[in-house]
């Protein structure tokens, strides 16, 4: 009896280490049977031969995903769910990436360059299945999509999960060209998943959504299998019709559950599901004959949480919440990670001193939102790439505008440009981000600002709040799910100025009543603004929502390895990598595994790097996150050591003698080096992080 206690005893305890996962279920005897997680929902899925369709490339080879030709639907007004995937497969790899050969695709990356780096696998395509599953609360108003990706080439004798949230606000196929490119190539299984934000549009004047998959439906037809309906009554949403028509709700934006807040969550749920998918496949069958035993669990599996952007500050978030020991290790870059303040911490570059945790995404997006137009007519400014998607007039009216706000100081534009750059660069921004302030208005900043407003403080379609809404035509609806960025502007939808003088308008050409003028909706900035820092019961709201984003810093000892551009102006690296650094190692003291990597002439979006004025300047950060991802594997794999924090000091490109910009070759983009120069070293000591100028 006591020999039977024994066993027992030891079973438990050996069920605990072997499957501490919420997906492992009872088992009949001693078995440890495979359960589907509670919340994932049904799962479909679909085999690739990796000929004529794949996991990586869609069926589409390097070739395809390099030719400047995206795929087409035979029927644009009914794209199958098939042509769907092969379409966001090349949009979302070229929208994280620079696709062309000058700039490094097919030669320092892309599908055929294989792991030892050389260009070896032919048009890279990938067989394996992959699997898709919504992760909802039961409600249906969450529906986040998951999908996990086996290539082929998975070896359970020697088994590892990529993970691949998505960056930015995009699909589920979002990190497909970084972590899944990543994953595939080594055999590993990846996981993803949208995090709650993705392609979910609703027409609310036609009253159409889209399923999973991408294709459109009625809302009613599409019920709770919907990936995003806004949460609106019919007659609320004739009503508000009758308003204002023609309006869309976006998921990330008005799904009213400030999916920020669980993006850590959601990344753990996606490796859940993985081995949920790995263990129906590769376990034993079960004495029942139909059940299946667990097989790959924490205790023989390498999980790598990473991904880049959005999805790299969710890696980091999923490492910190983790209880289970789901994740061995961390490598990102340029994460979109905010803590809560702590004025106890210290940055200093050069002569430059930092102190506190960093700025919250809102706060420094509001402040970007006013400042960026103006700004961009800085003289100091005159050769910014982009600079001619700035309307010199607008944003002279912007400066202005700024001035009666006391925002900024001088008399002619030139001088108030002068002083709304300096505030930028006073408030934390790089000077290396100088150049850089025109295209991230022209391109970002605006639908940020309307995006997580609305999303922090859970607001609704119907509330419109500071007078902004999507609208425009649903000519590109139909593709929605595979162009789209999940944020407007994107497929035809705008950001509208529902407050202009005359009426509603495309909020780039609304007239501000306070002015008169076309500003660039100065009300607009100074009404998100107050969000960000004022009193208002709507900016209670927004607040609450921000905080509940924050992160800890904990990272529990894992080795840890972050990747950012020192010329990123979209996520600044004061805001963000270098004071996550230093709150890491205040938190963990001697216990921290974390390197922090940056990087000069690295920038936000690498997708940028093929167009004039970025070409020639800039260095592609992904050559940067793949040598994270490899050093972080053969420290999981083998015990190598992970490099010290360091500054790489990169060289760009420049332009031959007809002003176009050299080929990019290794010389322009140094290694991470295992043992860098004293004067490159970045350090912390004293609750003190130093990085080199």
């Amino acid at each position: 009896m006591k020999q039977d206690a024994f066993y027992k005893l030891h079973y438990v305890a050996l069920a605990a280490i072997v499957c501490p996962l919420s997906a492992c279920g009872g088992g009949s005897g001693f078995e440890n049977i495979n359960s589907k997680p509670a919340y994932i929902g049904a799962i479909s899925a679909m085999t690739y031969d990796g000929s004529t369709d794949d996991l990586l490339t869609g069926g589409l080879g390097k070739t395809g995903l390099i030719s400047a030709t995206a795929p087409n639907p035979i029927d644009a007004t009914a794209p199958t769910a098939a042509e769907l995937r092969k379409i966001a497969i090349y949009t979302n790899y070229r929208a994280v990436l620079d696709a062309t050969p000058s700039g490094g695709f097919g030669v320092l990356y892309g599908p055929n360059i294989g792991v030892s780096g050389k260009d070896t696998l032919g048009e890279g395509k990938i067989a394996g299945t992959e699997y898709i599953a919504y992760s909802d609360d039961g409600s249906g108003r969450q529906n986040v999509t998951m999908m996990v990706q086996i290539p082929d080439s998975f070896n359970p004798a020697s088994p590892c999960i990529v993970t691949g949230t998505s960056s930015g606000s995009r699909g589920v196929y979002g990190a497909v060209g970084t972590s899944g490119e990543w994953g595939l190539k080594h055999g590993c299984a990846v996981a993803y998943n949208d995090k709650g934000t993705g392609n979910g549009i609703d027409d609310l004047q036609n009253n159409t959504v889209n399923l999973q998959n991408g294709v459109r439906s009625s809302a009613t037809a599409a019920g709770m299998n919907s990936n995003f309906t806004a949460n609106v009554t019919d007659a609320q949403r004739i009503a508000f019709n009758a308003v204002t028509p023609n309006r869309f709700a976006v998921k990330h934006a008005h799904s009213q559950q400030n999916p920020e807040k669980d993006w850590g969550k959601f990344t753990l749920q996606s490796i859940e599901f993985a081995y949920y998918v790995l263990n129906q496949k590769y376990g034993d069958v079960a004495k029942d004959g139909q059940s299946h035993l667990i097989k790959l669990s924490p205790a023989n599996t390498i999980v790598i949480a990473s991904s880049i952007s959005n999805g790299a500050g969710a890696a980091l978030a999923a490492a910190e919440q983790d209880t289970k020991g789901l994740i061995s290790g961390v490598a990102v870059s340029e994460p979109n990670v905010q803590m809560a303040p702590d004025s106890s911490l210290t940055v200093i570059r050069g002569a430059t001193i930092a102190s506190g945790a960093g700025r919250p995404l809102y706060d420094y997006f509001t402040l970007a939102n006013l400042l960026q137009p103006c700004a961009a007519l800085a003289p100091s400014a005159a050769n910014a790439p982009f600079l001619s998607s700035i309307v010199k007039a607008t944003a002279s009216n912007r400066c202005a505008a700024l001035k009666t706000h006391g925002l900024v100081g001088g008399n002619t534009t030139d001088e108030l440009a002068t002083s709304a750059m300096n505030a930028l660069l006073t408030l934390g921004w790089q000077p290396e981000s100088r150049d850089l302030h025109a295209a991230m208005y022209a391109f970002a900043t605006s639908s940020i600002a309307m995006t997580y407003s609305n999303a922090y403080g859970r607001f609704s379609v119907l509330d419109n709040l500071c007078g902004f809404s999507f609208s425009g035509t649903t000519a590109q609806l139909a593709t929605s799910f595979a162009k789209g960025n999940g944020v407007p502007p994107t497929v035809g939808i705008s950001i509208f100025n529902n407050n202009s003088v005359g009426g509603p308008v495309t909020d780039a050409v609304s007239i501000s009543l306070s002015t008169g003028v076309m500003d660039y909706n100065i009300d607009g900035a100074l009404c998100q603004r107050e969000l960000a820092m004022g009193g208002s019961a709507n900016a209670i709201r927004v607040q609450q929502g921000i905080r509940e984003a924050f992160r800890s810093g904990n990272l529990q000892g894992k080795p840890a390895v972050i990747v950012h551009g020192r010329s990123d102006t979209l996520i600044p690296v004061g805001f963000s990598s270098r004071p996550y650094y230093g709150v890491n190692h205040m938190v963990e003291g001697g216990n921290s595994k974390l390197s922090y990597i940056e990087v000069t002439n690295g920038q936000h979006f690498d997708s940028f790097l093929p167009l004039a004025g970025f070409d020639s300047r800039f260095i592609p950060l992904h050559v940067y996150y793949i040598q994270a991802m490899n050093m972080m594997y053969a420290n999981l794999k083998n015990g190598s050591a992970l490099p010290p924090s360091q500054l790489v000091r990169t060289t760009p490109r420049g332009v031959d003698a007809n002003g176009i910009a050299n080929p990019i070759s290794a010389a322009n983009v140094p290694p991470i080096l295992a043992t860098p120069a004293g004067g490159d070293r970045i350090t912390f000591a004293n609750n003190v992080v130093t990085v080199p100028d």
